[in-house]
Order: structure tokens, then sequence, then C-alpha cells
């Protein structure tokens, strides 16, 4: 792991949420992909180093649960930090396709069965 990212871990998740214990929004799930509008830093404002991390990391695609993992700081923490980044129009977020399916794939049944059968 790099410098950066050892240093980043001495910052208490509150200190990275101005104290927050709960998002301002409903938006995110574990699964909710998030995705940068514009990575590169704005000459507005002074961002914090974390929500640039962000920002760099969601310049494709990534879901939340991934993106708490790369940042190695717990979800609820990623989660306040992306509603601020939402609320700022930073990012876009998608919420997963719900499932239209009323009966089951046969042919990924099958396969997941002959996946199995190999372990």
């Amino acid at each position: 792991m790099g410098g950066s990212d050892s240093a980043g871990r001495l910052v208490r998740p509150f200190t990275l949420t101005g104290g927050r214990t709960r998002p301002s929004r409903a938006d995110f799930t574990l699964i909710t992909t998030v995705t940068a509008v514009d990575p590169q830093p704005q000459t507005a404002g002074r961002p914090q180093p974390e929500h640039l991390r962000i920002l760099r990391l969601c310049e494709r695609p990534v879901a939340v649960a991934e993106l708490a993992a790369r940042l190695d700081l717990p979800v609820s923490v990623v989660v306040i930090m992306l509603c601020d980044l939402l609320e700022a129009g930073r990012i876009t977020a998608h919420p997963p396709h719900p499932v239209t399916r009323t009966t089951p794939d046969l042919d990924l049944l099958q396969k997941v069965r002959e996946g199995l059968g190999r372990l």
C-alpha cells in the first residue's frame, strides 16, 4: 500500500463526515453504482482529500460496497461522503435494476448446478 493510504487511516471516520452519523439521503445501497460527473477537482472550494479519492475511484462506475473496500472505510462513512458529492453534483448514483423475471432461468440454474458439481 502507498504512503498516502497509510496516512489516510490515521484520520478517524467521524472527522471525515464532520461528526455526522447518518446520511442526508437514502439513495445508496451496497450495490448502488456510483460514477463521477467530473473526476478532476473543481477550482471553486477546497474539497477534502477523501472526496477527491472517491472521485478518482469513480471515474468508471463502481458499486458502493467496492468503493468502501477500496477506501478501507466503513460503508456508513462512505455513504455520508457520497451524499455530499451527490448533493454537490459531482457524482451520479444508479440504483440496481430490479429483476422482473417471474420464472427461473433454467440455463443459468443448470450452469450453477454444473459449477457446484465441479467443486
